[in-house]
C-alpha cells in the first residue's frame, strides 16, 4: 500500500511538472503587425534577411540591439542584425523588452512552456529562465506583462527564423529604474559567464514622431552614447528625454551586463527611420541595429560600488576646474556668444586640455545691470565640455524664450557666468536633497524643471519654497508635486565662476 501512494505521488508531481512545461502563449499580433500564414511570414523574413547587406562582426558576440515595430516599419532594419549572426549557434536567445500596455513593479521573467508563432512553437529555457528569477526578489513571473506585448512578440519570429532550435528567455521590464537595469545585468552576466551558447537581444525602437531631420539628429545622439557605452548618460539621458528610446531599461540591462563581463565593442549595422522605410517623413519613429561583441575581457567583473549604480553617495563629484581651466571656458563663452550675435557666424574651438574635452553638462548665464539676460544649459553634456559651453552662450543670448535675442549693442553690457554640473544623482525624497548646495531637477511624465545650485542662494529660500517654486514655475506641476511618490527628483552640485564685473 505504501509503494502504491508513493507512485501515485510522484505520478501527481511528474503530472504537474509535465502540464507546467506544456503551457503555450499564444501569438497575440499576427494578422496584424506580422503576417498570420506560416508561408507569408517565413517569406516575409527570408525577403528582409536577404535584403540586408550589413558590415561584418569580428568577435564573439554577445548581443543584438533591434527595433520591434510593425514588420513593414522595423523588420528591414532589425533584418542586419540578425543577418550578421546568421550562422552563428546559440542554445539560448533571452529577449529583453518591456511593457507597454501593463504597469508593473519590477522584472518579469517568462519561465514554463512555449512561445507559439505562425513558424511554431519555441521552447521557453526554463532552467535560465529561472535562475535569472531566483537571483533578486524583484524578478518575478508576470505572466500578463507578455499579453498584447510587441517589444517581445515581434522578435520571436526572427529567432526561429535564423538560430533554428534555440530556446528562448523573454523578460519584460516594468518601472523604469536604474536599480533594476543593474539587478537584470548582475542575474544575465551570472548565468553567461559559464556559458557562450547564449544571446542577448534589447529590443527598442528610437525617437517618436518627430519630422525627419529632427528624428535622426536625436537617433544620433543615442546610437553616439550607445557606441560609447556611456551606459549611465544614457539612462539619464533617456529619463529627461533629451535622447528617446522606449526600450530604454532593455538597453541599459544589456550594457551593463556587457561590461561585467568586459565585452568593449559596439557597432552599428543599420539606422533607418520609418520615413526611410515606409515613406511618410513628417511624424517618423527610429529604428536601429546593433552589435555587442568581445572578445570578451574577463568572466565575470566585481560587483559595482554603489557610486557606479547610480545611487545617491556623500562624495563630492561637483568637477573642479583650475583657475585656467575656467578662464578659458569664460573666454569660449564670450567669444561664441559675440561671434554669433554680431556677425551671424558660430566661432570653431579646438582645446588639447583633457579636463575641457570631458563630457560634462553646464548653463551659461547672461545678466545686464544685475538682472537675469538669459540663461540656457545642458544638464548631462552632449560632448565635450568646451563645445557645450560655446553651445549654451549662444543659446542663452538667442535662444532663451522669456527675452529677446541679445543685440549687438548690448553685448558689451552683459556679464556671463558659467555653470559646470555634476553627474545627475536620483534621490527618494526631498530629505535627501541639501539646500542651499545642490541644484534639483523635478520630472512628473512629461513635465520637468530644473533650478540651479545658485538659486537658493540668491532667493534665500528655504528648502520646501525651493522646491515649490521649482514644481510650479518651472515643471507647471502642483506646488506640492514634490512630495509625490511619482515624481521624479534628481540632485546635481555646480561649479559656478563668472566674468569680473
Amino acid at each position: 500500500m505504501k509503494t502504491i501512494l508513493i507512485f501515485l505521488a510522484l505520478l501527481g508531481v511528474f503530472t504537474a511538472l509535465s502540464s507546467y512545461s506544456q503551457e503555450v502563449k499564444e501569438p497575440d499580433l499576427a494578422g496584424s503587425w506580422y503576417p498570420a500564414s506560416r508561408a507569408e511570414l517565413d517569406a516575409a523574413l527570408s525577403g528582409y534577411l536577404d535584403e540586408a547587406n550589413p558590415p561584418k562582426i569580428e568577435g564573439e558576440p554577445f548581443a543584438i540591439i533591434v527595433p520591434h515595430a510593425g514588420y513593414q516599419f522595423s523588420a528591414p532594419v532589425a533584418a542586419y542584425a540578425f543577418k550578421a549572426l546568421a550562422g552563428k549557434t546559440f542554445k539560448t536567445v533571452i529577449i529583453i523588452g518591456f511593457s507597454h500596455r501593463r504597469a508593473f513593479n519590477g522584472i518579469s521573467v517568462y519561465d514554463r512552456g512555449f512561445f507559439r508563432t505562425p513558424l511554431g512553437d519555441v521552447a521557453i529555457d526554463e532552467e535560465s529562465a529561472r535562475a535569472i528569477i531566483s537571483s533578486n526578489k524583484r524578478i518575478r513571473f508576470i505572466p500578463e506583462a507578455f499579453k498584447d506585448e510587441n517589444s517581445v512578440e515581434m522578435v520571436v519570429p526572427f529567432v526561429q527564423k535564423v538560430f533554428k532550435g534555440a530556446g528562448i528567455v523573454p523578460i519584460a521590464f516594468g518601472t523604469q529604474d536604474y536599480d533594476d537595469a543593474r539587478i537584470l545585468a548582475d542575474a544575465l552576466a551570472n548565468v553567461l559567464k559559464k556559458r557562450r551558447d547564449i544571446l542577448v537581444i534589447a529590443s527598442t525602437d528610437l525617437s517618436h514622431y518627430h519630422p525627419y531631420d529632427k528624428a535622426n539628429s536625436i537617433d544620433r545622439r543615442t546610437i553616439d552614447l550607445i557606441e560609447g557605452f556611456k551606459t549611465k548618460e544614457l539612462y539619464d539621458e533617456g529619463r529627461l528625454g533629451v535622447c528617446e528610446l522606449c526600450g530604454l531599461m532593455p538597453v541599459t540591462a544589456t550594457l551593463l551586463a556587457a561590461e561585467e563581463l568586459g565585452f568593449k565593442n559596439v557597432k552599428t549595422l543599420k539606422y533607418a527611420n520609418s520615413g526611410d522605410t515606409y515613406g511618410d517623413k513628417s511624424r517618423v519613429v527610429g529604428y536601429a541595429a546593433l552589435a555587442i561583441y568581445g572578445p570578451r575581457t574577463t568572466d565575470h567583473r566585481p560587483q559595482k560600488s554603489t557610486e557606479d549604480r547610480g545611487q545617491r553617495t556623500d562624495k563630492e563629484e561637483t568637477p573642479m576646474l583650475n583657475d585656467a581651466q575656467r578662464k578659458r571656458l569664460l573666454q569660449i563663452a564670450r567669444e561664441s556668444m559675440t561671434s554669433h550675435v554680431r556677425d551671424g557666424k558660430r566661432k570653431e574651438f579646438s582645446e588639447a586640455d583633457p579636463v575641457l574635452n570631458k563630457p560634462m553638462g553646464a548653463f551659461v548665464t547672461l545678466s545686464e545691470n544685475g538682472q537675469l539676460r538669459g540663461c540656457i544649459g545642458n544638464m548631462v553634456g552632449r560632448g565635450h565640455l568646451y563645445q557645450t559651453v560655446a553651445d549654451m552662450a549662444i543659446e542663452a543670448a538667442t535662444g532663451d524664450p522669456r527675452f529677446p535675442p541679445l543685440a549687438p549693442a548690448e553685448i558689451s553690457k552683459v556679464r556671463m557666468e558659467v555653470s559646470v554640473l555634476s553627474e545627475l544623482k536620483r534621490v527618494k525624497s526631498a530629505d535627501e536633497i541639501k539646500i542651499p548646495g545642490e541644484g534639483v531637477i523635478v520630472k512628473r511624465g512629461f513635465a520637468s524643471g530644473v533650478f540651479l545650485p545658485q538659486v537658493a542662494e540668491e532667493t534665500g529660500w528655504s528648502k520646501e519654497e525651493f522646491l515649490s517654486n521649482l514644481c510650479s514655475h518651472k515643471a507647471g506641476l502642483p506646488a506640492d508635486a514634490w512630495k509625490d511618490p511619482r515624481t521624479e527628483l534628481y540632485v546635481f552640485t555646480a561649479q559656478v565662476f563668472g566674468e569680473e564685473r
